[in-house]
Parts: C-alpha cells; structure tokens; sequence
C-alpha cells in the first residue's frame, strides 16, 4: 500500500471519528430534549425548552471543576474522559442513516458488547474514587444493574447471529455473522418463519427493556436515585468532569438507539422510493429515515417506560432482569432455535398437507 493511500486512509478515519463525535453529542443532546419535552405533556407539564440539554453543557462547562477532598484525583477526572471517548467509539462501528460503519471488522457485535460495559465502569470507578458514600452506594447499585442486564443482551446478540451463520443465501451459508455489515445487508426479519418471527418479537422487547438500565434511566436509575442517595455516583461531579458524563450519556443514547435499529430495523428508504443508491438525495432522505427511526426507538423504550413506571429497588431490578426478562430472551431464542425445524413447511410436511 503506497504512502498517499495510508495517508488518505488515516484522515477519513480522524475526520470521520470527529463528525461522529459532533454528530453523537449533537442529537444525543437533542433527543434528550424531545425525550424530556415528551414525558412532560404525558404528564400534563409544561416542561423544559427542548434546547434545555445544550444550555445545562454550557453552563457546566464554566463551572468550578471541584475535586472531594477524599477523592483519587487522577481516577477522578479520568473516569468521565474515559466513558466519553467509549461511547463515541461504539459509533465507528454502527451503520448511520445510509452510511455503513468507519470501522468494521468480523466481531463488531462482539466488540460493542465490551465496549459497552466501559462507560458503565467509568461510572463506577469515578463514583469510587470520588471517596463519597453515597456515590459507593451507588456504584455497588451500577455494578449489581450492569450484571444483571448484560445476561438477557448477551442472548439477544448471539441469537441473530446464530440465527444468520445457520442461514443461506444462494446456496452459501452467510459469513461473518457477528458483523453489523451482515446484519444490516440481510435483516433478520427476512431469514426466519412464523415460529421465528414470534422469537425475534421477544427478543426485540427484551432489548427495549434493557436499553433503560444502559441509560440509568428511571425505573432502573436506582445507582443515581436523587431522592435516597442524592445523586449516587455523580453525586460529588461538577464542572466539566460532570459535563462529560451528560455527553456521554448523550452519545450512548444515541448508540442504544442506533444498536436496536441496526438489528432489527436496518431499511433505507431510498431502496423503497427507486432513488440512485450513493447519490445525495438518497443519503438525505436515509438520514431522516434513520433519525425518525430513532426518535420512536427512544420514545418506545425510555420515554413511555420511565413515565409509566416508577423507580424500583436494587433488588427488584436484578430479579427482572435475570428471570423474567432473561426467561423471555430464552423463550426467544428457542423459537428461533425451533422455527428451521417446525417452521411453516415442515409443519404442513408433518400434517400431511403436500
């Protein structure tokens, strides 16, 4: 590979990393407006303005960077860094609108699943080494939610990519299953029956389920329950070190969002409408398609959840994580298991109908 090659590679690689980042804080901030606009009227308020969230970052920004006295400073201050850059690092490996990932390898499904434990690490690290004990509390609440929800993700994601390596297309067996580009290029929707169809429903709940507790989300927000530990691990945060945490919660809802449509709904308009594929028309009308999508993703598992029901205990948020919503993750991939071999033919095979 010739030097100007590497050196081209390289700059797409630093441009395109920096307008994820701008574009991941950007509607991540926006959205986190809409999603507070939206529970407001469900609750017959009022609400904040809608650019709320850039005014709350610009004004933490200015603000007094204050280190506890019994803090670790160095972790201290690592830990909302760390988080960030993890978050914005997810969105290389995810299909934007009609874009398809930065980076993009044979395991992205895997690698995002690991990646998306370290802003929730970042948390709990930072809330330790801050030396409070409310924000210890809460850390041991963020380590005990992390664990239980990551059980019931797990199955979903190496469902449908089993679901697809056991799939042909053309008379070949799919390759490099757990890659978002395969996933994107065959939608899981396509390859399955009735049987399977019910699985990928539930497998589909169970994800919008989980996604709340990613986001510390109300009813699974206990590690920052405001009104019984006053905040738990953000709780001695200010300035900037508490800015970068909101960006980073920002860019990560962004990527759950982003994760649930990528799995389950990764359609392009412009296929629909007969417009050029690579041609600007069709990447605007993706973009928008790709936003609107996300818009309801987030309104169908944060907003209506968090408006509906209130915040439960530590304890009430493990069990239903790792048996109801784990036993219905199960259920799901049981009837993908069994929809190759009772699906819609082989059902009429056995009942003698042809």
């Amino acid at each position: 590979m010739e030097i100007h090659e590497i050196i081209r590679i390289v700059l797409t690689i630093i441009i395109g990393t920096i307008g994820l980042a701008a574009f991941g804080i950007f509607f991540g901030l926006l959205y986190k407006g809409l999603d507070r606009k939206i529970s407001a009227h469900m609750q017959g308020r009022i609400g904040p303005p809608i650019r709320q969230p850039f005014r709350d970052i610009g004004k933490l920004f200015t603000k007094e960077n204050i280190v506890p006295e019994n803090a670790v400073p160095w972790i201290f201050h690592l830990a909302p860094l760390i988080g960030l850059v993890a978050s914005i690092s997810i969105l290389l490996y995810l299909p934007i609108g009609g874009f398809p990932p930065l980076a993009s390898g044979y395991g992205d499904l895997i690698l995002i699943l690991y990646l998306l434990i370290i802003p929730s690490l970042a948390l709990v690290i930072g809330g330790f080494a801050s030396g409070s004990p409310y924000a210890t509390v809460g850390a041991q609440r963020e380590m005990a939610t992390m664990i239980a929800y990551e059980f019931p993700l797990a199955i979903i994601i190496v469902t449908i990519a089993w679901k697809l390596s056991a799939t042909t297309v053309g008379g070949t067996l799919i390759q490099n299953s757990f890659a978002i580009s395969t996933i994107t290029s065959t939608p899981v929707w396509s390859v399955v029956g009735p049987i399977g169809f019910i699985g990928l429903i539930l497998l589909l709940l169970a994800l919008i389920i989980v996604t709340p507790a990613e986001l510390s989300k109300i009813p699974f927000d206990s590690p920052e329950a405001e009104t019984e530990i006053g905040g738990g691990l953000l709780v001695e945060y200010s300035g900037r070190n508490l800015a970068m945490f909101y960006l980073m919660d920002s860019v990560k809802t962004i990527v759950m969002a982003s994760i649930i449509v990528a799995l389950f709904f990764p359609y392009n308009l412009s296929n629909l409408v007969g417009l050029d594929a690579g041609s600007y028309p069709a990447y605007t009308i993706d973009i928008i398609f790709y936003l609107i999508k996300v818009l309801i993703v987030l309104v169908l598992s944060v907003t209506i959840i968090r408006v509906a029901v209130a915040r439960l205990k530590i304890d009430q948020i493990v069990y239903t994580y790792w048996v109801p919503l784990t036993l219905m993750a199960l259920i799901g991939l049981i009837c993908i298991m069994w929809d190759g071999q009772f699906g819609l033919p082989r059902i009429v095979e056995m009942l003698g109908l042809v």
